[in-house]
């Protein structure tokens, strides 16, 4: 039978929780990785017994490797989506799919053209609050959606600390892009209009030329409404890296999710109090689980077996032209309609 071979281009804490989840998977193997950092790059092929490159056009030269997952900053994806469509390699792209409209539409087109599947790491809709709120709402159990509540903020030691390149993106780019396609899973509808502010102080007083928050109001196509908040200058002293919450009020109920600080697991110790990762990505018995495990399981198994994949470039897209109109009207102070 066959057996899917699948290079990781970009080995940090995410590209790592790529090759485990890979590595879990019946019949799919691990077989090269690049990484600008070579001993880096070493370190992860040697777990898997794959091969190392520091030149990601040498991984996608490499005939062992059928598919591929970019896992770089966001601000570097589209290049290598492009270059891994020409050479043949199905792709799994990290958010965002790409930071233009035109670079998006490129991207769609050269995956549709080689014939390869294209996939955005949309990894909320295999959140299982996610996924219970969008069956609840498919079937009418809080009649039509009416408006929405949607906030995703992380600690301020994601752009002082964890990211090297804070100051080449955005929090809107880097965690907005789920908040938006989650959003719009949700409701089965697509954004017509934003408006939105965003604030630069804190972290510019530190050096790091990026907004601290985002707060925009989304207009969908039906006539339902979002809140939508995204920050990373949350406090160090939060007990979870991330803050999320979601609530989604119809005509006839509403659904309120908790997904970051519901205290299923809670951790105190002599020096802090953390509420561990439970759903995202933990690992238990060596195993990659959680619901950013699935969403990778799908794309090789899809690969692997010609199946149809359930979130496609497209959805990139559509999330690229939102955050695109919402980043306009923050220049411009104006409500701006999206296409």
């Amino acid at each position: 039978m066959h057996s899917l071979g699948v290079g990781v281009i970009g080995t940090g804490t995410w590209g790592s929780v790529h090759a485990r989840t890979y590595d879990s998977v019946d019949r799919v193997n691990v077989a090269a990785v690049a990484d600008l950092d070579p001993e880096r790059a070493q370190t992860l092929a040697a777990d898997y017994g794959a091969t190392a490159y520091t030149d990601y056009r040498e991984l996608l030269a490499d005939d062992a490797v059928e598919a591929v997952s970019i896992v770089t900053p966001d601000f570097a994806h589209a290049e290598i989506a492009l270059a891994a469509a020409e050479a043949g390699k199905h792709i799994l792209c990290e958010k965002p799919l790409a930071m233009t409209v035109e670079e998006c539409e490129a991207i769609i087109a050269a995956a549709a053209k080689a014939r390869v599947h294209l996939m955005v790491d949309f990894h909320a809709r295999w959140s299982p609050p996610f996924f219970k709120a969008r069956q609840a709402i498919e079937k009418g159990e809080i009649g039509v959606p009416q408006h929405a509540y949607y906030r995703l903020s992380d600690r301020i030691y994601v752009p002082a600390e964890m990211l090297k390149w804070a100051g080449q993106t955005t929090v809107m780019w880097f965690i907005g892009t789920h908040s938006i396609d989650t959003l719009r899973w949700l409701l089965d509808d697509e954004v017509a209009r934003v408006y939105a502010v965003a604030r630069s102080n804190v972290l510019e007083n530190m050096g790091i030329p990026t907004p601290d928050y985002y707060q925009a109001t989304l207009h969908f196509r039906s006539g339902a409404t979002a809140q939508l908040e995204n920050s990373w200058i949350l406090p160090n002293s939060n007990p979870n890296l991330i803050d999320l919450k979601c609530e989604i009020v119809g005509a006839k109920g509403a659904i309120y999710m908790d997904p970051s600080h519901n205290r299923t697991l809670e951790k105190y110790t002599e020096t802090e109090a953390t509420y561990p990762d439970i759903l995202v990505m933990p690992t238990v018995y060596g195993r990659q689980m959680g619901f950013a495990a699935e969403s990778i399981r799908h794309f090789a198994e899809c690969c692997r077996d010609g199946g149809e994949l359930l979130v496609t470039g497209r959805d990139g897209l559509e999330v690229t032209k939102v955050i695109c109109a919402i980043e306009e009207s923050v220049r411009t102070g104006q409500a701006v309609n999206v296409d």
